[in-house]
């Protein structure tokens, strides 16, 4: 245990969680402007539109494979704190862009910003809490953490309508200039000189054979990249699912944020049974509930079965249950991996989310330009990534 001075736990909690939601708000905050995106810059391949949401996390994997290494170097608030001016120059860009094209390597390079608040976040509270500790304290940050997607989708509607889809960008600059000054202000630095790594090749290379000798890591690199494929094409597809198939594309920011808070009950269930149930069970028991709902409701679609009266509300219940899953998953899988290798933390955390979040991209990019306006290649493509989750899991 470290002699580090905390923070009061509550505040703790509220400020990685703002860290984390730097993330959250950049993708969820553009999904009511992705019609809009597509008939300015992309009008005669609307579904292109969607890559708005897959560069930036590619860039977010990218980033995360410096993101830790430079902050097991440097410290962890210098680190944070560069990676959100290099976000905030991304933001910029972005709001000057005119094609598509520019857009998508505007997204990269803020995607490879913000991983380092997300990222070096993860490291900064594993210098302070291990285990199941660390996992509880996770699912809190989460907990709060999942506030952001509801109020994101409405933060954007808002902004929209007000001074249009490029000033959306300007709200990514205020608040990641809010959270960076919180940490620097109230954050005391984690990581002492003493116990930080040169920035050398060789003692990269070798933390990172230390890393992949833990089976455990592998098989949690394994299952966070199927768990975040299924998160990403759902969010790829959903503005397009609402709007085509059902019809509420004006009211799609109030649903989302329905979706949101009721997902959060994953969070909350998690916290209280991780300690006695332990992280693992809980894992399997997630990724088997949610891969039998997807295919029962896969088949009851597919053959037509299922009633028009019940369709949307059977929707929005299956997205709940496949958000809630994040909460029930992704704080374990993230603390069994780091359990081991403390000492490296911050190249632990980097690894990890790099190809964790890079994979991930590369399973969700087909299934959102699958998109035909109904719900099944999503719920194909989330089927065989939970089911795959469930077998992994089961091995952890």
């Amino acid at each position: 245990m470290t002699d580090i001075k905390r923070l009061p736990q509550g505040e703790f909690i509220a400020l990685i969680a703002a860290l984390f939601a730097t993330i959250a708000i950049s993708i969820d905050a553009m999904l009511p402007a992705l019609p809009q995106i597509a008939a300015s810059l992309s009008p005669d391949a609307p579904n292109r539109a969607q890559l708005v949401v897959t560069s930036f996390v590619f860039g977010m994997g990218l980033g995360t494979l410096f993101a830790g290494p430079l902050a097991d170097a440097f410290g962890r608030k210098s680190v944070i704190m560069f990676g959100t001016l290099l976000y905030a120059a991304a933001s910029i860009a972005c709001y000057f862009a005119n094609t598509l094209d520019f857009l998508l390597i505007a997204r990269v390079i803020q995607g490879i910003g913000a991983a380092a608040p997300r990222t070096v976040s993860m490291a900064l509270m594993r210098d302070l809490y291990k285990g199941r500790e660390m996992a509880k304290i996770m699912s809190f940050v989460m907990m709060v953490f999942i506030m952001v997607p509801a109020v994101a989708p409405l933060m954007g509607q808002g902004i929209i309508s007000l001074a249009g889809w490029h000033a959306i960008f300007l709200a990514y600059i205020l608040f990641a200039a809010i959270t960076t000054l919180w940490l620097g202000l109230r954050q005391p630095e984690t990581l002492t000189p003493a116990n930080r790594r040169p920035l050398a090749i060789a003692s990269l290379l070798s933390a990172t054979k230390e890393l992949f000798s833990h089976r455990v890591i592998t098989l949690s690199i394994l299952t966070q990249t199927l768990t975040l494929a299924a998160l990403f094409a759902s969010l790829s597809s959903m503005q397009g699912i609402f709007e085509q198939r059902f019809d509420r594309a004006a009211t799609f920011p109030l649903w989302f944020a329905f979706i949101a808070v009721g997902s959060s009950l994953g969070s909350i269930t998690n916290a209280k049974v991780v300690m006695r149930l332990g992280m693992r069970k809980v894992v399997v028991a997630t990724y088997a509930g949610m891969a039998t709902l997807t295919l029962a409701l896969l088949l009851i679609n597919a053959s037509g079965l299922m009633p028009e009266v019940l369709a949307f509300p059977s929707h929005l219940l299956w997205s709940i249950a496949l958000f809630a899953m994040m909460g029930l998953s992704m704080g374990n899988l993230n603390a069994l991996a780091m359990e081991p290798v403390g000492h490296i933390a911050g190249l632990a955390a980097s690894v990890t989310s790099a190809l964790a979040t890079v994979g991930s991209v590369l399973l969700a990019v087909p299934v959102g330009l699958a998109f035909n306006g109904t719900v099944l290649p999503l719920m194909i493509g989330v089927f065989i990534y939970t089911g795959l989750s469930w077998g992994l899991a089961r091995k952890l």
